[in-house]
């Protein structure tokens, strides 16, 4: 099953200073047939308008994956860690119960466009606090993975994330480590293509997709693609 989850559905948010998508429940938007995916938990697209700032805030026993898609973020903790992540970068927080996570746009006239992961970790592994890829134009990048294949960022879950950058015509093909996956699209228009050949979704700029009991995953970019294809086993 491939089932879609367009941009339109998504709940919204605009505060001003924070425009956000929520794919999931979060914040003010809360759908109880939407609490996340699997292991996913939250999958939003936020813009953060210049010089401004998340304050503060401690998460669940998450890991917190931040691709930015203009501008410049500095992340903070309490305990004195900090990242800058420019665009075409990505940063993996490893939470920490009672620290507090502070996000900032570094840029006083520019905005922060960025995607944010929340990933439910797994309670007896232990990794870097913070770690930093850097993502650039290649077709296929594995972004994150259980033990940091490929010199990806390491999570502490059995998932599997991964960045696309298709041409229009071009293809990938995955095979997915379990029953549940998820395939975002960050900019384009796509096809996804299930094991079965009946098994086929269209996607725009913006939308999603949940995949259910596929084997295998073809990714077909019908304009300029920018996706991520979020392999959840468990």
């Amino acid at each position: 099953m491939i089932k879609s989850r367009t941009a339109q559905e998504c709940g919204k948010a605009d505060f001003g200073w924070l425009q956000a998508r929520y794919t999931f429940s979060f914040g003010h938007y809360f759908d109880p047939k939407l609490m996340g995916y699997a292991s996913l938990r939250v999958l939003n697209q936020e813009i953060l308008a210049p010089g401004a700032s998340f304050q503060p805030r401690t998460y669940p026993r998450v890991d917190v994956l931040n691709l930015v898609l203009q501008g410049e973020a500095e992340y903070r903790d309490s305990e004195g860690n900090s990242v800058r992540v420019s665009v075409g970068e990505a940063a993996l927080l490893s939470t920490q119960p009672n620290v507090s996570y502070s996000e900032h746009n570094l840029s006083a006239n520019k905005p922060l466009t960025r995607m944010q992961l929340w990933l439910d970790a797994c309670p007896e592994h232990e990794n870097p606090l913070i770690q930093k890829i850097a993502v650039g134009n290649q077709r296929h990048l594995l972004l994150a993975s259980p033990t940091g294949d490929d010199n990806s960022l390491q999570l502490r879950q059995q998932v599997w994330i991964h960045h696309l950058n298709l041409k229009a015509g071009e293809k990938q093909e995955f095979t997915l480590h379990g029953p549940r996956a998820y395939l975002q699209s960050i900019h384009g228009q796509a096809d996804a293509l299930g094991g079965n050949s009946d098994t086929r979704q269209s996607l725009v700029c913006g939308d999603g997709a949940f995949i259910h009991q596929e084997q295998t995953l073809t990714i077909i970019a019908r304009t300029p693609l920018q996706a991520l294809l979020i392999d959840l086993p468990v």
